[in-house]
């Protein structure tokens, strides 16, 4: 099984996500509950089209952090 990290960032109309890991992955949504569905079956889509194009799975090497500032 495969990991990916997604970015979800809000937008004015809703949502919006990407993974570091597969450039050109992305998905919206008005929720984050439908943001997050549809960016898994895009990634599930992203993954199949490179199976059928004979090419490499890529491993995840993304992480996240939160860094802390003083207000």
């Amino acid at each position: 099984m495969n990991r990916y990290l997604v970015i979800v960032e809000d937008t004015e109309t809703g949502y919006s996500a990407f993974s570091p890991d597969l450039p050109g992955c992305i998905a919206t949504g008005k929720t984050r509950e439908e943001v997050e569905r549809r960016m898994q079956e895009a990634i599930a889509f992203h993954l199949d089209g490179l199976r059928e194009d004979g090419e490499e799975i890529p491993a995840s090497h993304s992480y996240s952090t939160y860094c802390e500032i003083p207000a």
